[in-house]
């Protein structure tokens, strides 16, 4: 009797750790195991702490009513494709529709434009950027925005980077939040000052966008034994601009602290998904600005929106690589948007 007892027992043991097991396949960890896996467990982060940082960003996230009209949840302007790149202003996009914007525009050339409107309808396409009145006719534009996102597809033609700047100066002036990528950060790296003390800002440069910059503001080259500190000395250069260093672990500093997304995603690296991250983060930057202070606790909102951005993109890569391993694109990505930003945010 004794053992036949004992063996429904291990069969019971046996159905629950297979049940689990399905669930967690189905809808994924955890909310205390998500907040494990999303930053480095240094001493100065306990599970309380991650689990604080990971509420406010959820707090900046606007609840959908039907009591709001189209444009309140973000309107989003992405600067940038070329002849040669029509790919990232779109990723960049689309994304921040995904993420929750109601309206994205794309500025881009003339030749850019029927390419960028054949990807999807869902954008509003503006083929302006290589005119000789660029910056009036986008500026025109800019009290409709709630954020800009400029670099994607940009490319390096001296043309287009004099319109980009003045652009860049038309959004200050307009006190726009502006997030910045790719050739776009090429131009800063070449005119610091266009960006210097506009604490609106958010950078977000790979590895070598980075050194690039840190060689033209700092005059020297990074600390490759310090990297947080690296962090923290080219936001403060820039006057607190803040600045997100993607790599294995995403830094991202205001100048006065140092946060570390370590959330796991994968070893694939396709082109496009700093992107996903820009778009993405146009719109949480316009939502953390948005958000009350109390809603913050006090945190600077565009260190919140940087952080939601990283965690997004890490778990869109996981998502999709487990599905589609080594051929995983950043269209398989952007397909994990909506799942991620559940599993993150609304769970």
């Amino acid at each position: 009797m004794a053992a036949r007892l004992e063996a429904r027992a291990a069969v019971a043991v046996a159905a629950v750790v297979a049940l689990l097991s399905a669930a967690f396949a189905l809808y994924g960890p955890p909310r205390d195991s998500v907040v494990r896996r999303a930053f480095s467990l240094r001493t100065a982060h306990s599970v309380k702490q991650m689990e604080d940082a990971l509420q406010l960003v959820r707090n900046i996230v606007p609840a959908l009513t039907g009591g709001k009209h189209k444009g309140q949840a973000g309107r989003i302007g992405i600067v940038g494709g070329c002849q040669e790149y029509t790919g990232a202003p779109y990723f960049a996009a689309i994304s921040a529709l995904k993420v929750g914007a109601d309206l994205s525009h794309v500025f881009c050339t003339r030749e850019a434009a029927p390419v960028i409107k054949s990807y999807s309808p869902e954008l509003i396409v503006h083929p302006v950027l290589d005119s000789s009145d660029a910056g009036r006719e986008v500026e025109a534009w800019l009290p409709r925005l709630h954020a800009l996102v400029v670099g994607p597809g940009l490319g390096r033609e001296q043309r287009l980077l004099e319109n980009v700047e003045g652009i860049l100066e038309a959004s200050k002036a307009k006190d726009i939040p502006v997030v910045i990528d790719a050739d776009g950060l090429w131009l800063v790296a070449q005119r610091p000052a266009v960006i210097l003390g506009y604490q609106k800002a958010v950078l977000t440069p790979n590895h070598m966008e980075f050194s690039r910059l840190h060689q033209a503001v700092l005059s020297g080259p990074v600390d490759s034994t310090d990297p947080r500190g690296s962090v923290l000395r080219l936001s403060r250069a820039l006057g607190n601009v803040t600045v997100v260093l993607k790599g294995e672990h995403d830094l991202i500093s205001d100048g006065q602290q140092v946060l570390e997304c370590s959330l796991e995603g994968s070893s694939r690296r396709c082109g496009g998904q700093g992107d996903l991250l820009s778009g993405s983060l146009g719109v949480m930057a316009y939502w953390a600005l948005l958000a009350e202070t109390e809603k913050t606790d006090g945190s600077r909102p565009l260190l919140l929106a940087a952080l939601g951005a990283c965690l997004l993109t890490r778990q869109c890569n996981r998502q999709a690589f487990q599905k589609h391993g080594r051929s995983t694109t950043t269209s398989d990505m952007i397909a994990e948007v909506g799942a991620a930003f559940r599993e993150l945010f609304e769970a």
